[in-house]
């Protein structure tokens, strides 16, 4: 019995781990300058992000100078941009992952002077907790055990398929440290196989030269 809990509850910190891809933050940005947030996303994964500048001055209007230009793209050479906003104070933006890979939300200050320091609240989401399942519930006309049913299956198969994620990963790594270890071995006995041959010609050298001087 206490194994089959260690079992479980070592199942739910997987869970945890892989599937709820949660980016929630708050940082300082100051003008004239970029700052980028990276997230690694598996192919065919849903990922939302919202984003909004926080009001310096609660209760008053926010200032001109408190906007930003957001753009995300992806890491994979790819210069399409998947979200482009230009001078905004708050946005979002939603898709679907064509091939997994790291993909970047960059946000860039104006320049002002003298410079202003913006702070900016960034909430991005991928995989099962992008989906809104409060919405999904609504327009289905569903039973609520049966949206948390339709929930947990979009779970298990999450945790199906980020494991074959991770096996291919692995192998790809294994790959490539077989790789190395040959090149690194080749590279090694091709080394060692100049060293003996530049010895030997110091040897020969070394013995016509004393030939010639006749003192051998």
């Amino acid at each position: 019995m206490m194994i089959w809990r260690s079992k479980t509850l070592i199942l739910l910190v997987i869970l945890g781990i892989f599937l709820t891809q949660i980016e929630s933050l708050r940082f300082e940005l100051e003008s004239g300058h970029t700052k980028c947030i990276a997230e690694e996303i598996k192919g065919h994964s849903m990922t939302v992000g919202k984003y909004h500048i926080v009001n310096p001055n609660e209760g008053y209007p926010l200032p001109d100078t408190h906007k930003v230009t957001v753009r995300v793209t992806s890491a994979q050479g790819n210069s399409h941009a998947h979200h482009y906003a230009e001078n905004v104070h708050e946005g979002h933006f939603s898709f679907e992952t064509a091939e997994g890979a790291d993909y970047h939300t960059c946000f860039t200050a104006a320049d002002h002077k003298p410079p202003v320091k913006l702070t900016i609240d960034f909430d991005w989401k991928s995989g099962v907790a992008a989906k809104d399942w409060t919405n999904v519930a609504k327009k289905a006309s569903v039973e609520a055990m049966e949206s948390e049913l339709k929930h947990m299956l979009e779970i298990v198969q999450g945790v199906h398929d980020e494991m074959f994620y991770l096996r291919e990963r692995e192998e790809e790594m294994q790959e490539l440290n077989r790789d190395t270890s040959y090149k690194l071995a080749w590279m090694t006995g091709l080394s060692i196989l100049i060293c003996l041959s530049v010895a030997g010609l110091q040897v020969w050298h070394l013995k016509t030269f004393f030939e010639k001087k006749k003192l051998i």
